[in-house]
């Protein structure tokens, strides 16, 4: 059998059987930046976006797209979240936002992909609402974090 639990044992992706794992509190977080022109990072601050609001409105995309994380990510479990919190804050100095999206359920599956697709796409709304003034900017640094529960027990970077 191989050593990556999504390949069975001809190596062909499967959906990995949680079913006989026991139930545990799980959480993880993860986090990304956004890089963008001054300009834009002041348009965005100062609410002058013609979009409207950025951060607000890319703080439900990335809690949504947790929620829907099974969705876009063929082999990942339908989890049923109880917690999804994304965090965005200007760094005027790196010219960046910074998306902090923090994921937890009690299951028998971790919550990471949920903390990353929720970083990753929390950090696309804000392009999406920046790009009339800055088409350059750059998503970088997506990564877990943290995580907790599971077999496999705590893990910091």
């Amino acid at each position: 059998m191989s050593e990556l639990p999504h390949l069975n044992a001809h190596g062909e992706a499967h959906m990995v059987d949680i079913g006989e794992k026991a139930a545990s509190d799980r959480v993880a977080i993860a986090e990304g930046w956004i890089r963008m022109a001054a300009p834009a990072l002041a348009a965005l601050q100062q609410g002058e976006l013609a979009k409207g609001d950025a951060l607000a409105t890319a703080r439900i995309a990335g809690i949504m797209a947790a929620k829907r994380t099974a969705e876009l990510i063929p082999l990942c479990h339908p989890l049923s979240l109880s917690r999804v919190e994304v965090a965005l804050d200007v760094d005027t100095e790196a010219a960046a936002v910074r998306a902090e999206a923090t994921t937890a359920t009690r299951g028998a599956t971790g919550v990471e992909m949920e903390a990353l697709t929720a970083v990753q796409v929390a950090l696309l709304a804000v392009y999406d609402m920046c790009k009339a003034l800055d088409r350059g900017m750059t998503i970088e640094g997506v990564r877990l974090i943290h995580k907790r529960g599971g077999r496999s027990g705590d893990w910091s970077r």
